[in-house]
């Protein structure tokens, strides 16, 4: 996948908005060239940081197993020049081999597949959707074993604007979605680091140690799917890491540091505390400025 493969500040996108749209089968998981990279690191946070990375309850193993089938079908059909049965593993890219083995969860398998987390919601009682299974090692600074078993509004609820506007809806959209129907929706944050693994808390204090391209743009692309036989919702979240240095180099590198700018400048005080920008807000959109030659903070 290219640098920028996704640019939801290029105004295309509203911060803290739902902004779900639909897309097709072909567009649901997108391997790129750090798949191997990636997998890679997945594979040694399971083995590591089990318990940090993987919960499910005990009645989700035949939801994880339609999981597991319906990325093997999508993998094997949309890019078999990078997946391929190998008897009882699943080869990737000619060098990797994944074993489908019933010792291990089934969406921890999943998991070994794709660069994306795999995040189980399950309907039922008054709290409506829960979080009942997880295989999550890419967290943006939100712990699995403080959500596990939470609620839509438990797991958004320092969400700004998540109370007031966004809660009815996203569970509007939860309760209507149907089975064949693939959504999609992307968020940004800076880091001052390139790491995947974010388990910390938001509000940790973040170092920056100078803006000279030591800042990090992190988008997710998450998509919402359901299983037909489960009932269960698949969301999936993908995270795509880019330098603030590639704006420099890219063609079109200083109009989306431009649009990324004016979306740092626009976020109000809760939504800044949010993203933990608060304390660097304007040294980040001055840097942000230098590179899309503007003026100003």
């Amino acid at each position: 996948m290219p640098t920028f493969a996704h640019t939801p500040y290029d105004g295309s996108k509203k911060p803290f908005s739902i902004g779900l749209s639909p897309i097709p089968e072909e567009r649901w998981l997108e391997p790129d060239e750090r798949l191997l990279v990636e997998l890679a690191e997945k594979d040694a946070l399971l083995a590591e940081k089990r318990d940090v990375v993987f919960r499910a309850e005990p009645d989700t193993e035949a939801s994880q197993r339609e999981v597991l089938d319906a990325i093997l079908a999508h993998l094997l059909a949309r890019h078999p020049d990078r997946y391929r049965w190998d008897r009882d593993h699943i080869l990737v890219d000619g060098s990797r081999s994944v074993p489908l083995s019933a010792a291990e969860p089934a969406l921890a398998t999943a998991a070994r597949l794709v660069q994306d987390d795999l995040v189980l919601m399950r309907p039922g009682g008054a709290a409506g959707y829960r979080l009942v299974a997880a295989a999550l090692c890419f967290p943006s600074a939100w712990s699995l074993a403080e959500k596990f078993g939470a609620s839509l509004d438990g797991l958004h609820g320092n969400v700004p604007g998540y109370a007031e506007h966004l809660g009815v809806r996203m569970k509007r959209i939860f309760e209507g979605l149907k089975p064949g129907i693939i959504v999609e929706r992307l968020n940004w944050s800076i880091y001052p680091d390139a790491e995947l693994h974010h388990p910390e808390s938001k509000e940790r204090p973040r170092d920056w140690f100078g803006m000279d391209r030591s800042a990090f743009i992190r988008v997710e692309r998450q998509t919402l799917r359901r299983m037909p036989a489960s009932g269960d919702i698949l969301f999936t979240i993908r995270v795509l890491v880019d330098p603030f240095g590639a704006f420099e180099t890219h063609p079109d590198g200083r109009r989306l540091a431009a649009g990324l700018r004016a979306q740092l400048l626009a976020l109000d005080p809760d939504q800044l505390r949010y993203k933990n920008l608060q304390d660097h807000r304007d040294l980040v959109a001055a840097e942000l400025a230098r590179i899309a030659g503007l003026s100003g903070p």
